[in-house]
């Protein structure tokens, strides 16, 4: 019996790492899963078969996808049969990094790196226009005033400030 999975979509370093190869290493997997019930029990033997942590695929992604996930997500071109996944767009991971924009620490990437190669990517010159993707993926959600700073020395580090 040949079993179809669908990741919903992957998220997060593992997005910028299959879709926009703009890094090289992850820590675990950030995805959605359909069926769940399923998709659980795959991820329990992978981890067994491959010797992986238990929680190498991390589905509590779910909790910060905004009130329509779908409409954030393009189909990955894969060629494993049986096997549907979605990846964020840059503009919905833009969004997200950028609500979160957490700080680099010792043994930690934060999200700086990839807010960067986002910013470069989608070509944003200010602000606002993180803010317009928020309102797109987010609409309740503002960027504040110190994560404002901080994204606007990101844009100047990317060289999209005119």
């Amino acid at each position: 019996m040949r079993v179809l999975i669908w990741i919903s979509a992957v998220y997060g370093g593992s997005a910028m790492l299959l879709a926009y190869e703009s890094r090289n290493a992850t820590k675990d997997v950030d995805a959605t899963l359909n069926p769940s019930e399923i998709g659980v029990k795959l991820v329990a033997r992978v981890a067994k078969i491959l010797s992986l942590h238990e929680d190498w695929l991390n589905s509590d992604v779910t909790q910060f996808l905004g009130p329509n996930p779908k409409a954030g997500r393009r189909k990955l071109e894969l060629s494993i049969p049986g096997l549907n996944v979605h990846v964020a767009t840059a503009n919905s991971l833009l969004a997200m990094k950028a609500l979160a924009c957490r700080d680099p620490l010792p043994g930690y990437r934060g999200d700086h790196e990839d807010l960067v190669f986002l910013i470069r990517k989608i070509g944003i010159q200010a602000v606002d226009e993180i803010q317009e993707r928020i309102d797109l993926f987010f609409p309740d959600e503002v960027i504040s005033e110190s994560k404002r700073k901080t994204l606007e020395g990101l844009i100047e580090e990317a060289g999209n400030d005119g």
